[in-house]
C-alpha cells in the first residue's frame, strides 16, 4: 500500500499563504504587462492612421472616414499569423459620435484560411465601419468578416468621394506598397485582457464604446488624429 502524506491543518494554511502571495505578485505583473502593450497599441495606431490618412493614394480612405460609423485601425497584421491560423494582429476600434470619435476598445484579428497576399511580413490596415449592423455585431465576440458583415477593399489612387456598396470597407499598405489583403473569413474578436487593464477595470465595448463609463486620456492623440482624418 502506498503512504499517503496528508499535510496538517497549519502546514496546509501555510501552504495556501503561500500561494496566495505567489498569485499576488504575478496578477498584478500581467496586468502591467497588459496595460503596457494596449498603450503601445494605441500609440501605433495613431501613427497607422496619421500616416495611411497622409498618402496621396488614401483619398477614399479619408473620404470615407466622413461617413463612417466607425473605423477599426489594426497597426500591424502579421503575414504568418494567417499562414499558421494564429491572432494576425491587434487592433482599435473608435466610434463616431458627431464630429468626435469615442474609444478606443481592442481587438484582434486572424484567419486561419490563406487570404493574405502582400509582400511584406506585415501589413497595416484600416477598416470603416459603415452599417449598424456591423457595429453592432462587433460589440459583442468572435464577429466574422464576410458572414457576419460584408468587407470589400476600399480603392487605392482614387480622392473625391467614396460609395459604401458593404457593410465594411478596408485599406492596406505594408512596408510602403499597397497590400492586396482579403480579409474575408477573418474572425475579430475583442481583447478582454487589454481593454482590462486599459481602463483599469473589467469592461466590455459596450461599457467604451456606448455607455462610454470610462474613458483614458492616454488615447486623446489617437481620437485626435481619427478626427483630424475625417474632416
Amino acid at each position: 500500500m502506498k503512504e499517503r502524506t496528508l499535510l496538517q491543518p497549519g502546514r496546509r494554511r501555510v501552504g495556501q499563504a503561500a500561494l496566495a502571495v505567489a498569485a499576488s505578485l504575478v496578477l498584478p505583473a500581467a496586468r502591467a504587462d497588459d496595460a503596457s502593450e494596449a498603450r503601445g497599441v494605441v500609440d501605433k495606431a495613431r501613427i497607422s492612421l496619421e500616416s495611411l490618412a497622409a498618402d496621396k493614394n488614401m483619398g477614399a480612405l479619408r473620404a470615407g472616414l466622413k461617413q463612417a460609423r466607425a473605423v477599426l485601425i489594426f497597426p500591424q497584421i502579421l503575414k504568418g499569423g494567417f499562414f499558421i491560423g494564429g491572432s494576425g494582429g491587434t487592433g482599435v476600434l473608435l466610434v463616431r459620435d458627431g464630429d468626435n470619435w469615442v474609444g478606443p476598445a481592442f481587438y484582434t484579428i486572424g484567419s486561419a484560411s490563406i487570404g493574405v497576399q502582400f509582400g511584406g511580413e506585415a501589413a497595416e490596415v484600416a477598416i470603416l465601419v459603415n452599417s449598424q449592423k456591423a457595429l453592432d455585431g462587433l460589440y459583442g465576440n468572435r464577429f466574422k468578416l464576410g458572414s457576419d458583415a460584408s468587407i470589400a477593399a476600399g480603392p487605392i489612387g482614387q480622392g473625391g468621394g467614396v460609395t459604401f456598396t458593404s457593410d465594411m470597407m478596408s485599406f492596406s499598405r505594408s512596408k510602403g506598397a499597397f497590400a492586396g489583403i482579403s480579409l474575408e473569413g477573418s474572425v475579430i474578436d475583442v481583447r478582454d485582457s487589454l481593454n482590462n487593464a486599459y481602463y483599469g477595470r473589467k469592461v466590455t465595448p459596450i461599457d467604451i464604446l456606448v455607455k462610454r463609463t470610462v474613458s483614458n486620456p492616454q488615447a486623446d492623440a489617437l481620437r485626435a488624429a481619427v478626427k483630424a482624418a475625417a474632416k
